[in-house]
């Protein structure tokens, strides 16, 4: 069987530590403009978590843009060269058109390279819940599933992913156009979290509006003690914007609730954080309530 390798793009957010003693991933990088200067975020990159949210605090808003065709290229082409076969898991297409740029650098890659299975499958998964999905698609790799079946395990359980976002502030999703301004201006005013999750579409979608951060987590974790699905797996994941001592209190209350569970931390990048902003708390886990 011909090895393969797993590529996602930078928008996945995960810890080292989830992909340790698994096949390798290799993250393409994605560009970043905050400050009226634009930054690369990933491997060869020149911006950290740190500094964007350092940014963010001091009140520039980020901007982001999809990974264009060409910029596939540098990736891709030495591990077809070299005899192998790939597959690419981008952010979901229901925010971004990274996967539709992937697919047309693709269709040229399979003309040049037609011995070659190069594949890309859409996540409809963002940030930590792509990273999530990341992860366990790596721990499928060491389990020995091939190329294919790999596409089809991500098929038939992408949808069973379940992300539970909440906003602390309201500015970044005003500024990206997700919420009115009078929207932001009431919400701030109330103290209003938004809880917001990822749709079967892979899209963004305000499901609850909890007042005050205490409510907002008792929310997200109402979701999951509902309808987790440890049977598919126990990892969850808890994301941050630039907030782990909120990350860890939420850690503890997953592990109080469900001591089997595998629970880790890991920062939201510039990617997402650039609409969600600092103070963005996530829970992921495999379950029914997508």
């Amino acid at each position: 069987m011909t090895d393969y390798q797993i590529f996602a793009d930078t928008t996945a957010d995960l810890c080292p530590e989830m992909l340790d003693g698994l096949p390798p991933v290799h993250f393409i990088p994605m560009e970043v403009e905050i400050g009226e200067k634009e930054y690369t975020y990933g491997p060869g990159g020149d911006l950290t978590v740190e500094a964007f949210y350092a940014l963010q605090r001091a009140g520039h808003f980020a901007t982001t843009s999809q990974i264009a065709p060409g910029a596939f290229l540098p990736w891709f082409e030495p591990v077809l060269e070299a005899g192998q076969d790939l597959i690419y898991f981008p952010l979901t297409s229901g925010l971004s058109g990274t996967y539709q740029s992937a697919q047309l650098c693709i269709r040229d890659l399979k003309e040049k390279y037609p011995e070659r299975t190069i594949l890309c499958v859409d996540t409809f998964c963002a940030s930590v819940g792509q990273g999530f999905l990341i992860r366990e698609i790596a721990r499928k790799k060491a389990e020995g599933l091939g190329i294919q079946e790999l596409a089809s395990w991500v098929h038939a359980n992408s949808l069973l992913v379940c992300h539970w976002f909440t906003v602390d502030v309201f500015d970044h999703l005003k500024h990206g156009g997700r919420v009115s301004a009078a929207t932001a201006v009431l919400g701030t005013a109330l103290q209003i979290k938004p809880m917001l999750h990822v749709n079967d579409e892979g899209r963004l979608e305000v499901m609850e509006k909890p007042r005050g951060r205490k409510r907002a987590v008792a929310a997200q974790l109402a979701r999951m003690n509902a309808d987790w699905l440890p049977e598919l797996g126990k990892l969850v994941v808890i994301g941050h914007g630039d907030d782990p001592e909120a990350a860890g209190l939420l850690k503890q209350e997953v592990l109080s609730a469900h001591p089997d569970a595998q629970v880790y931390t890991a920062p939201i990048g510039p990617i997402i954080g650039a609409h969600t902003g600092p103070g963005m708390l996530a829970l992921i886990y495999w379950g029914k309530n997508r």
